[in-house]
């Protein structure tokens, strides 16, 4: 048999796994080493969500029950005629400012410099004025000068009220805003950067052949995936470790629960689920800015509707119904309660059972889309 039609030798099947494992470890490391070379990269994944971080948590630091401004002209019994005990306490969260002519009074209530206006009618009459532009102030007014207005009948009554409450907090009185901030701003932090730094690596690679020389390479596409998901989980780890370190600084004070590694479990899975969002449009796109307008117009919304910044608690009923659909809005109630309200691990399983799920699905869609080359 001539050397040219002497069959090659072959590796032996032992080494198959030994090859695997090379190429994923060198396609993690080419990837990884991409993402730190890539300062926009490092910006908007990292350094940006913590500015938001350290921006609102500054901000709402000292934040806490919502204060009512009032307007009083002239004398307003109802107001003048409390115990000094009484006052003092309504002073608390109620400031009353006097005012000898109606008119500025009432343009400072148009304006929004004062929540309401009181005044001493006819026969007894407390004249309540009060703006509808910010319903949630001005119901907060009317409650006020209302409660004030039946504990004066009670009194002049001479009635011992038959009824009383007391009430109380769920949480420990010490809970600040940033044990709210912290998850909302965490969950868009992981789902911005999954989903842009799939769609550009795919987006980039295709225009590059990269995707092509893969392809014809002696690597599974079972490496190539397997290196990109172990990457996207090392920096959302990271982001999840920046934003755990600065939180629970003494100048923010969040405060974890027992249960709080839980969370990374919830990162792993949404990670994944974010992925395939990026995976499917980095498969439409054709160009990075075609990528980067259509993550924005997913991402963003999605932060919003999903809880991340505000919470939904007042939504009307059909956006809190759209919200369920989001995939963000699992992320961000799964890491508050591990993180801040003691959940435990069946309380975000479904949760991780869902996400899985959701990415399962949009692979399965965006492989119909996938081209491994620019046609």
């Amino acid at each position: 048999m001539s050397a040219a039609t002497a069959p090659q030798a072959t590796a032996p099947k032992d080494d198959a796994p030994k090859e695997r494992v090379s190429s994923f470890t060198s396609l993690s490391r080419v990837m990884l080493l991409g993402f730190m070379r890539d300062r926009t990269a490092l910006f908007f994944t990292l350094a940006m969500p913590l500015m938001f971080l350290l921006l609102f948590g500054a901000l709402f630091k000292g934040a806490g029950a919502s204060h009512v401004k009032i307007g009083e002209v002239g004398q307003v019994q109802v107001l003048d005629g409390l115990p000094a005990e009484a006052r003092a306490e309504f002073d608390k969260s109620v400031t009353v400012t006097k005012f000898t002519d109606e008119g500025p009074a009432l343009e400072k209530v148009r304006k929004g410099d004062l929540d309401g206006l009181v005044s001493a009618g006819p026969d007894g009459t407390v004249v309540l004025r009060f703006s509808a532009s910010d319903q949630v102030k001005s119901g907060m007014v009317h409650s006020v000068v209302d409660s004030l207005v039946q504990g004066a009948n009670q009194a002049a009554a001479g009635q011992k009220p038959k009824y009383t409450m007391v009430a109380s907090q769920v949480e420990d009185k010490s809970l600040k805003p940033i044990q709210y901030l912290t998850p909302g701003l965490l969950g868009w932090a992981i789902a911005t950067g999954a989903v842009f730094g799939t769609s550009f690596t795919l987006v980039n690679w295709r225009k590059k052949r990269v995707l092509r020389r893969l392809r014809l390479a002696p690597v599974s596409i079972g490496s190539v995936v397997a290196a990109r998901v172990t990457v996207s989980v090392a920096v959302a780890f990271a982001q999840l470790a920046i934003f755990l370190l600065v939180a629970t600084t003494p100048f923010f004070g969040l405060k974890l629960t027992g249960n709080w590694p839980l969370v990374i479990p919830v990162v792993v899975c949404s990670t994944i689920a974010f992925m395939s969002i990026g995976l499917l449009t980095g498969a439409i796109a054709k160009s990075e800015e075609a990528a980067n307008g259509i993550n924005q117009v997913i991402v963003l919304p999605m932060s919003f509707l999903s809880g991340a910044f505000f919470p939904l608690d007042g939504a009307p009923g059909w956006l809190q119904t759209v919200s369920h659909l989001l995939p963000l809005r699992y992320l961000v109630t799964s890491a508050q309660s591990v993180l801040t309200k003691g959940g435990g691990l069946m309380d975000i399983l479904p949760s991780m059972g869902g996400l899985l799920l959701f990415a399962a699905v949009l692979t399965a869609l965006s492989w119909k889309f996938f081209s491994w080359d620019d046609v």
